[in-house]
């Protein structure tokens, strides 16, 4: 699955560990993310969408 999460977070002018920080996980959490290593869950996808101020689509696409 990719994600804008690393280009999103930039834009706020935010850091790893805070994004970590304000959903509850860690910065290598963020990290496994943002290089495609790691699908968060829905819980976490929500929480990420919310902070970032998307819907979770637009920051999440399958890869078919």
């Amino acid at each position: 699955m990719k994600n804008r999460i690393k280009e999103l977070r930039k834009t706020l002018g935010c850091r790893q560990e805070d994004l970590a920080e304000a959903v509850g996980v860690s910065r290598q959490t963020i990290i496994a993310i943002e290089n495609d290593k790691y699908n968060p869950s829905l819980e976490l996808a929500m929480r990420l969408a919310r902070y970032l101020g998307r819907a979770v689509e637009e920051i999440f696409e399958s890869e078919n």
